[in-house]
């Protein structure tokens, strides 16, 4: 019997705001500690331990120094880098941490043939790292995988990509086919998608455990908090949750309002802050004024007890943006009405409405957390050309 611990998804940095980015580090020190208190044999770090391939010097000692605490404690921890480990010049932080001896990376490619990593229990393992853009496409595609489909005994095969018959319904971009997977692994260890996910696939079983910490308002609303693993080669896997704070979601409608009656429904509608994080979505048309107009300094103020609040205004607009004289209340009604009274001017030959309702959903992307700019734009743009099927005319 062999216990390991499975953690992907860190993203130490990658918030903006100074007391989530210290809350994420926290998680994942958390995780850290249990593992320890667990007695695992080993740690798998399934790609993106840091929000960039080049983090603060702060981050990068903080995150040693917890590395070193399971090299104290004889636990190894294997790793492959993620897409936001990726770096152009292909040297990351990780590069530095395995040069000290705090981790090894299972990347391991000879003569195009991915390599088997021993570990002292017993266990096999081998990964593939992740790449931003789907670069490592070709990876899959192209590396040889005989040697590790052929070795004996339990193995691990860590990975940080999507499948595509297992991503989330709004994920819109394209990942890599179960059939890409090298076959006879007894555990696949993802990352990447920040969701909570196992399935039982050929002889082995696929699991994604979540982030250590949700990465942004979305994730924090829909998870709450961090999750690791923790496998048992003989009893299987459990879940580990990893919550300091609570978090605590509110929905306020703020349509034919004014923006003091917002204020005044938000303050009516929050109780019991303290030491929590209050996540406060606004949504609807405002009768008179502009979101501006909100005095989030005072709500801020009034709720000086919790531990952070974080608002999304992303669907509130002024009544003279709105669209008139539409019946249909349900945004999707609204669109497929102003496609439908539209479409035809432009002589296309695919499927006008559905091509058009896929763009706007596309293009209704939020930007997530800390994501450059540069960054999301060419995350839509790929999203586009892979969802409307033009690699070869773009390529």
């Amino acid at each position: 019997m062999v216990r390991f611990a499975h953690i992907a998804d860190c993203h130490i940095g990658g918030w903006s705001e100074e007391k989530l980015k210290q809350l994420n580090l926290e998680s994942f020190k958390l995780a850290i500690a249990i593992s320890i208190q667990e007695k695992v044999s080993f740690i798998l770090i399934a790609g993106d331990l840091f929000n960039t391939a080049l983090p603060s010097i702060d981050l990068v000692k903080e995150t040693a120094s917890e590395l070193k605490k399971l090299s104290n404690h004889k636990i190894h921890v294997y790793i492959i880098p993620g897409s936001h480990d990726f770096s152009p010049s292909g040297k990351t932080m990780l590069d530095v941490l395995e040069k000290a001896g705090l981790c090894i990376n299972l990347f391991k490619i000879e003569n195009n043939k991915l390599k088997i990593t021993h570990d002292s229990s017993g266990i096999k393992l081998a990964g593939i790292l992740g790449l931003i853009a789907g670069l490592d496409k070709t990876l899959y595609q192209n590396l040889d995988f005989s040697e590790i489909e052929s070795e004996p005994g339990y193995k691990i095969f860590l990975l940080h990509t999507t499948i595509d018959e297992f991503k989330p319904k709004d994920m819109l971009s394209e990942g890599e086919p179960l059939s890409s997977l090298p076959r006879n692994f007894d555990y696949y260890a993802a990352g990447h998608v920040h969701y909570l996910f196992d399935k039982k696939i050929n002889s082995g079983l696929l699991v994604y455990p979540g982030p250590t910490f949700p990465n942004n308002f979305k994730e924090l609303e829909e998870l709450k908090h961090g999750n690791f693993c923790i496998v048992d080669t003989e009893q299987g896997m459990k879940r580990i949750p990893l919550e300091i704070k609570k978090v605590d979601s509110y929905s306020i409608n703020a349509d034919n309002k004014s923006p003091l009656q917002v204020e005044e429904s938000i303050l009516h509608t929050i109780r019991d802050v303290k030491d929590k994080i209050i996540l406060l979505r606004i949504a609807g048309t405002l009768d008179s004024g502009s979101p501006s107009d909100i005095n989030f300094k005072k709500i801020f103020s009034h709720y000086q007890d919790a531990y952070c609040i974080l608002k999304n205004t992303s669907k509130l607009i002024s009544k003279e943006f709105a669209i008139q004289d539409i019946e249909e209340s349900k945004i999707e009604n609204i669109e497929e009405k102003i496609l439908n009274e539209n479409l035809g001017k432009t002589k296309v030959s695919f499927n006008e409405q559905e091509t058009a309702l896929l763009l706007m959903k596309l293009f209704d992307q939020e930007k997530h957390e800390a994501e450059k700019q540069a960054d999301f734009e060419a995350r839509i743009e790929k999203n586009a050309i892979t969802s409307l099927n033009l690699e070869k005319i773009w390529s």
